[in-house]
């Protein structure tokens, strides 16, 4: 696949210790657009000077309204494939070969399988989706979606759905999707999902979407 055309979005909330690396890794594979969540230690300037594209949000909209205006972006770009992969430098970038693959191969939609799951929530939900639909990692921030069911919806997320609107709208609606397994760093840093209560209160609203 032309990596002119694919755009590996990053959304950022203070990651300046690990962004550079992870646009420099990723720019084989695409255009790296890094989405500044109105971060406060400059990872912005950091992404930029590594080369990336930077969207700078000024107030923090959180995961969800990082990941829509990197996909606003790359729509804007003219790009026919989106990537997104995390800031922090859990996933490994050589994973983005294969997803790749995957849609050159006919998938819409193709979303990775962690090893392992950081809370009690998620592996709920992962539960929840591979009865509904067949899918086992709903949170993986490791995706890559074909342009064509971005701009079928027409954004990413309106519902802080933990990034998973447009993958349940994808499915719903008879787009095909596949799922890869992918090895998982340790983070650096506390996760933007926040502390525990927090973050299993934003996956149980998530989980309740699913069913509607």
């Amino acid at each position: 696949m032309d990596r002119s055309q694919v755009a590996v979005v990053i959304p950022a909330f203070n990651e300046r210790e690990t962004i550079s690396a992870v646009v420099r890794s990723v720019e084989k594979w695409g255009m790296p657009v890094v989405v500044d969540d109105a971060s406060s230690d400059g990872t912005g300037d950091e992404a930029a000077a590594a080369g990336a594209t930077v969207v700078r949000l000024q107030m923090n909209g959180g995961y969800d309204r990082a990941l829509d205006a990197g996909f606003a972006e790359a729509n804007r770009l003219g790009m026919s494939v989106i990537v997104t992969i995390d800031g922090d430098g859990q996933h490994d970038p050589e994973s983005i070969g294969s997803f790749l693959k995957e849609l050159a191969d006919g998938a819409d939609l193709v979303v990775g399988i962690r090893p392992y799951r950081a809370r009690l929530a998620e592996g709920l939900f992962g539960l929840t989706t591979r009865v509904r639909y067949g899918l086992s990692d709903p949170l993986c921030g490791l995706k890559a979606y074909r342009i064509e069911l971005y701009q079928s919806l027409g954004h990413f997320d309106r519902c802080d759905s933990v990034g998973t609107e447009l993958m349940f709208y994808g499915i719903r609606n008879g787009f095909t999707f596949r799922e890869l397994p992918i090895p998982l760093s340790a983070r650096k840093g506390e996760s933007r999902f926040g502390q525990s209560f927090r973050g299993n209160l934003k996956i149980f609203r998530a989980i309740l979407s699913t069913w509607r």
